[in-house]
Formats: C-alpha cells, structure tokens, sequence
C-alpha cells in the first residue's frame, strides 16, 4: 500500500527541518489531537497511540542528512515505513513531502488507509509548527 501527502512547504531550512524530524522526541509536536499515548523508547525509537487504535511502535530507520528521514514499525508484524523527502527552496524555506509504504492483506489495507492517510495529512498540516 502507496500513501503519499501532497508536498508542503516550511519556512525553516533542509537542515533545520531534517534536525526536527530526527530528533524522535518532537514528532509529539506533530502528532493528531486525538493522541491517547506518546512515549519515548530510547534515541531512535518512540511509541504512540490514537483513540480507538492499537499502539505503534516507530523506529528511526535511515536518514540521509537535509534530504531524508526513514521512520519504520518496530514489529515485523505490520511492516511499513513512513519517509519524510525534504527539498531545499531557499536559505529559509523547505518543501516536504510524506510517503507511506506498508505491506497489507486487502482486507487490512481497507481498513487502515483511511486512518492512515488522516494520520499523515496531519503530519504534513503540522509540519508548521517545526521550532
């Protein structure tokens, strides 16, 4: 299963986003409302939950410095990675763009795209308040 959001453009640099976003402990900032759980495992790894969803376990997978940030489940059980593409615009200005890869059986895949593509538009929505 293929999700991607729409690019979004930042008024923080490549480097200043790609900092953010490897940082595990402030993807809390970017986190839905609807949050029930957000904890921090270690360095690389964070644990969160929404109302009415099983938790999800989020490790920090690859990185590739000012470009790209791989985050993928911890459990082999529902394999999926979440990658965030960062594209510099200008000294100040950033475009980022989210991609969701999972493997589902179609009966799971219809269930959690909905969910799953909420969850990720508000990722990009909240990319705003990167500090």
């Amino acid at each position: 299963m293929h999700i991607e959001t729409p690019k979004k453009k930042i008024a923080k640099s490549d480097k200043e986003v790609f900092d953010f976003l490897t940082d595990i402990k402030n993807f809390e900032t970017l986190m839905p409302d609807n949050i029930d759980k957000f904890e921090v495992l270690d360095e690389k790894t964070f644990k969160f939950a929404l109302k009415g969803m099983p938790e999800i376990i989020l490790r920090l997978k690859e990185h590739i410095p000012n470009e790209k940030v791989v985050l993928g489940a911890a459990s082999d059980k529902l394999p999926f990675t979440l990658t965030g593409n960062i594209e510099a615009l200008g000294d100040n200005e950033s475009e980022v763009g989210l991609t969701f890869e999972g493997e589902f059986n179609a009966m799971m895949a219809m269930m959690i795209k909905s969910p799953i593509t909420n969850f990720m538009e508000t990722l990009s929505t909240n990319m705003d308040k990167i500090s």
